[in-house]
């Protein structure tokens, strides 16, 4: 088989999940969950778990889960950025989720993995996008020993899906180092954000001598994290190129049949100019996620940097194709009622979410020269 064919239980996955967002998640459903308070339909999101088996995705076998790997997780985010999916897939899955697999405690993992992969638990990780200042993750908290257990302060000011999260798995500060903690979402005061995309919640979470479980040993969790973050700036790519993949073939179809001057737009040299510079940015997109996301199944050693350069380009890349998708479509395209202006802001938030591109272009230089 060459390298490039596609396995057929890949095609399979996709298809499944295509369908079911298809169903589940139309632009009439997105706009609907977009004005409420959850962002998320609860019964959708036990479906995704019952019947595809998404949440339990990555997470093993023992824990009630698929035990597949991170291609094939991109290939169920490609697919649910093409959706516009309002739910806490991507907090759940590719950040707690896969933050509980890269810690180094068995009972953590068999406390808390079954619930996320039959869907009863929401969770996420309580980090921000690096600021201006370069702000290192886990540091906008500090957890201190006492007596009863660990009690935690401080606050995060933008976690993705905060405000729904059953478990927060929080890095904070000790005199040893960062450590993970798991807290009770409902323990934390969450105030949700009104942001530019309502596609996908953020909330800041603050923590006031709120108690927590030191998960792994004391000090231990920057490496953790570390990887972790790379895991998730591989599987956000995904997410992006799939988005702009989606907008591409929309723009594309809306070209060939709007008509001006007698004659589809789409063959106005200028417009077919634009469209053949957009495919190759979605099919490099798509190329390099798909790239880190087999090398990371693969132990890829240059996965750091690698996942920081993808993250990058796709990036760039989503939100490229979304901003000439609205100039493409003209005056219509400025419109509440068109959907181009949904996966522009998709795009301007997906860039900024855990890093924007101009911190994983520096990440990707320190990294590579390491």
């Amino acid at each position: 088989m060459p390298a490039f064919a596609v396995p057929p239980e890949h095609a399979d996955l996709r298809a499944a999940v295509r369908r079911f967002l298809t169903e589940c998640s139309p632009e009439a459903e997105v706009r609907r969950l977009m004005e409420t308070g959850a962002g998320h339909d609860p019964a959708v999101w036990k479906r995704m778990a019952g019947e595809l088996g998404l949440q339990g995705l990555i997470v093993p076998a023992d824990h009630g889960g698929a035990g597949a790997g991170r291609v094939e997780l991109g290939i169920v985010l490609e697919e649910a950025g093409r959706a516009l999916l309002c739910a806490p897939l991507f907090a759940t899955v590719a950040l707690a989720a896969t933050l509980l697999l890269e810690c180094d405690d068995a009972d953590a993992q068999a406390r808390y993995l079954p619930g996320i992969a039959t869907g009863d638990t929401v969770a996420t990780v309580a980090v921000s996008a690096p600021d201006p200042g370069r702000r290192p993750p886990g540091s906008g908290v500090a957890a201190a020993g006492t007596a009863e257990g660990w009690r935690l302060t401080g606050e995060e000011p933008y976690v993705v899906d905060g405000h729904a999260a059953d478990l927060l798995l929080v890095p904070a500060r000790t005199p040893a180092g960062l450590s993970l903690f798991a807290v009770d979402g409902r323990l934390a005061q969450r105030h949700p954000l009104q942001t530019v995309d309502r596609t996908r919640r953020l909330a800041r979470v603050t923590f006031a001598d709120t108690p927590g479980e030191l998960l792994g040993r004391d000090g231990s969790a920057g490496p953790v994290l570390d990887r972790t973050l790379d895991l998730a700036a591989v599987a956000l790519a995904s997410e992006q190129a799939g988005a702009a993949a989606f907008v591409l073939e929309r723009t594309v179809a809306y070209a060939k049949e709007r008509v001006q001057f007698g004659r589809p737009i789409g063959g106005f040299q200028a417009i077919k100019h634009m469209l053949a510079d957009l495919l190759l940015e979605s099919e490099s997109a798509i190329s390099a996620a798909r790239w880190a996301a087999a090398a990371a199944d693969e132990g890829d050693p240059d996965l750091p940097a690698l996942a920081s350069l993808v993250r990058a380009y796709c990036s760039d890349a989503f939100v490229r194709i979304a901003a000439d998708s609205i100039q493409i479509h003209g005056g219509i395209g400025f419109t509440w009622e068109q959907a181009a202006h949904l996966y522009l802001r998709r795009a301007r938030t997906s860039a900024q979410l855990l890093g924007d591109a101009a911190y994983h272009r520096e990440r990707h230089l320190q990294r590579s020269m390491t």
